[in-house]
């Protein structure tokens, strides 16, 4: 595991037009310092020492001294991380709501069993038998890619590729096509790389929630991410370090799915709406909505939507969890196993794979064991959940749903729009469902 702090520097332009260039923490003061004159942005400047950029800091603007977190929400850091579980990677898009980042897609890069992460360096114990589980999985795997891919050429309507697609974007999603039905037999314990962009402030609560965190692999994310952290904000990250409070929190998380076990649904969508007071007008709403970031009337944007399936493949929920708006809920409990069927059924062959991959995930949960997870494949299904406003909601139906979009993920979407459309027929065919591009 890497984690790198990436530095911004200006651009060309920048430097030619004699634009200022500050630290992390001098930009963050510099904005505090809003706070407490109108000088205006010259004035506070011209007091930096451009020779010792760290005293000015300290000794001029005095950031410590405005007592407000806030003030941490001044300080963008970029962190690299490198070579860490998926489950990791999505853990870390989960406690950080408000980051732009990326991962490694499993859409364009093929795995294999070199870049799983060893028994010890995630704390499991039955080592051998765990390497023997993977293993199995990745044979599904290979032998799932290679069948998908010749089903590709085959039968190339399948691909759905539209007209006039160049042979270069043409193989891509022949690729993409094999790539996303197969990945459901990946382990989430499989090596990825994830970037993210956010404030220090951001950066110290997910140092709070990794350092706190019961998985081995957790806490080393954390300690590194505090390092990196220390040479873009070091006065910052106080605050970085593990809390009893979230500690315990982790904890009572692991019984409540406990407790939820054998308690779940087997997959529904379900679409709860609370519209707001006074009339509204949907389709006045949509009158100008003629792509998916255009306009959106205020009826849609103060209407509250929760949107849930009881089971969603750990593959889709990565995705899922990305949309940054709302709240999710996504209790990590394992409530079977999803992977790509063909009408021939020649695909059953592997699905024993993925619910041998599920019982092993539910034995350990229930004995209290939090590697559990590592038992778990990108096709083992978690309940989920999403919280948010109905404008968010329908760009996220337009998003996932076309040409462009993972089939799976397109089809939990069009599930909860056919219950929207239930609720408000007048919006069908304003909502610009299936206009995600081709990739």
């Amino acid at each position: 595991m890497r984690v790198t702090q990436v530095a911004l520097r200006p651009t060309e332009a920048s430097n030619s037009a004699g634009r200022p260039a500050l630290t992390p923490e001098l930009l963050a003061a510099t904005g505090a310092r809003y706070s407490r004159s109108n000088e205006g942005l010259e004035v506070i400047l011209s007091r930096i020492d451009p020779n010792n950029l760290d005293k000015s800091v300290d000794g001029i603007f005095k950031m410590v001294d405005y007592g407000h977190a806030s003030i941490a929400d001044l300080t963008p850091v970029a962190l690299f991380i490198d070579g860490i579980s998926m489950w990791l990677a999505y853990e870390l898009f989960r406690i950080s709501p408000t980051a732009g980042g990326q991962e490694s897609s499993t859409r364009y890069i093929k795995l294999d069993e070199d870049g799983l992460l060893s028994a010890d360096e995630l704390g499991i114990t039955d080592g051998a038998a765990w390497q023997e589980r993977m293993g199995a999985a990745f044979t599904a795997y290979r032998e799932a890619l290679a069948y998908w891919e010749q089903v590709a050429l085959d039968e190339p309507e399948r691909v759905r590729i539209p007209a006039g697609v160049n042979e270069k974007a043409a193989a891509r999603m022949r690729r993409n096509f094999a790539f996303d039905r197969a990945r459901y037999f990946l382990p989430v314990a499989v090596r990825t790389n994830a970037m993210l962009v956010q404030s220090a402030r951001a950066w110290v609560s997910v140092c709070q929630h990794l350092l706190s965190h019961p998985l081995p692999e957790a806490v080393r994310c954390g300690e590194r991410i505090r390092d990196e952290l220390g040479l873009s904000a070091p006065r910052l990250i106080k605050h970085a370090k593990k809390l009893e409070s979230m500690a315990a929190g982790h904890a009572a998380e692991r019984a409540h799915a406990q407790r939820l076990l054998g308690a779940l649904g087997t997959g529904a969508a379900t679409l709860d709406v609370l519209l707001p007071s006074g009339p509204i007008d949907f389709v006045a709403d949509l009158a100008q909505h003629d792509n998916r970031y255009a306009y959106i009337g205020e009826g849609l944007r103060r209407t509250a939507v929760r949107f849930a399936w009881d089971g969603v493949a750990f593959a889709e929920i990565r995705d899922l969890n990305r949309h940054r708006t709302g709240t999710k809920y996504c209790p990590l409990v394992p409530v079977g196993f999803y992977a790509a069927q063909d009408e021939s059924m020649r695909t059953l062959q592997w699905q024993p794979v993925g619910e041998s991959a599920n019982d092993a995930a539910i034995g350990k949960l229930l004995a209290s064991d939090p590697t559990y997870l590592y038992e778990t494949l990108l096709g083992t299904q978690f309940p989920f959940e999403h919280t948010t406003t109905a404008d968010k909601f329908l760009y996220e139906a337009e998003l996932r749903t076309g040409t462009g979009a993972h089939y799976r993920y397109a089809k939990h979407l069009r599930d909860v729009l056919a219950l929207w459309y239930e609720k408000f027929p007048q919006t069908k065919g304003l909502v610009l469902e299936g206009s995600a591009e081709p990739e």
